[in-house]
């Protein structure tokens, strides 16, 4: 019921974004990819938990320079994720539960496709909190910042 709300609720701040975006007379596009210094982050951001633990994989390396579900390039030097259902352009904080280091993403892409999957970190993400570099799935608590 709160993802449904959630969903409906971010659905129309996208579509009243989109609707004033057009009627401006000047484009202008900025980059609003997180910092990249976002290991072990504290925030003022609100936050709501959405999931918790949860896996987390990352993105292979033969993905870079494709284009992701929502147009942009993927770069696995950046902080993004790909998430099933949460819009594009949500901000995430991906908490790993074995150490509790933390990194803000940026959701850009679909997926992860992989069943008890459910999120697909880039690798910067994926090991800026990870312990355990052989390893490629990680434990996490996912929160929605607002």
């Amino acid at each position: 019921m709160k993802l449904n709300f959630l969903f409906k609720s971010a659905l129309l701040f996208t579509a009243l974004i989109s609707f004033t975006a057009c009627s401006s007379t000047k484009s202008s596009v900025k980059n609003n990819t997180p910092k990249q210094t976002a290991t072990k982050h504290k925030t003022k951001n609100k936050s709501k938990s959405y999931k918790k633990n949860v896996i987390a994989s990352y993105y292979h390396d033969k993905f870079n320079g494709r284009t992701t579900a929502s147009g942009e390039k993927f770069n696995n030097n950046k902080l993004t994720a790909a998430h099933k259902t949460l819009p594009f352009g949500t901000i995430v904080k991906v908490t790993n539960t074995a150490n509790n280091q933390s990194v803000i993403v940026k959701v850009n892409d679909r997926g992860p496709f992989t069943k008890g999957r459910e999120i697909d970190l880039s690798k910067k993400a994926f090991f800026d909190i990870s312990e355990n570099k052989k390893n490629g799935l990680l434990h996490v608590n996912i929160e929605i910042l607002d």
